[in-house]
């Protein structure tokens, strides 16, 4: 992902946003999102995805105690399997996989984003 931050910014945003939609995600949504990152400037994107990717808390993943819920667009590519089944491993919290929706599940699927965050609500709350 870092590569992307190095093109040109008619073809940085274009690279980025494949990581974020799916195939699904209409051209209006797409449209906005390009508008959106567009004006991200590349060397702040570059210094905030390696503060992510240093950023190894696992350790305190199992001190975690309250409710969690972990949401996660079932065709994520930039957070797969491989970051959520760790992580809900060692967090006693609810997983919840929004089918057809990739890293930017609440854009590309606000409905069922805000029913599963509702809900979650309503259930720690009682």
């Amino acid at each position: 992902m870092l590569r992307n931050c190095d093109l040109p910014a008619d073809r940085w945003a274009p690279a980025l946003i494949q990581t974020l939609l799916t195939d699904r995600a209409s051209v209006d949504l797409v449209d906005e999102l390009m508008a959106i990152i567009s004006t991200f400037h590349p060397a702040a994107t570059r210094v905030a995805m390696r503060a992510f990717a240093e950023a190894d808390l696992r350790d305190v993943l199992p001190s975690i105690d309250v409710p969690t819920l972990l949401l996660y667009g079932e065709s994520d590519v930039r957070t797969g399997p491989s970051v959520w089944e760790p992580l809900h491993s060692r967090i006693r919290g609810k997983l919840v996989l929004i089918p057809e929706t990739g890293h930017v599940l609440d854009v590309q699927a606000p409905e069922r984003f805000k029913a599963e965050v509702r809900a979650f609500l309503r259930q720690v709350g009682s």
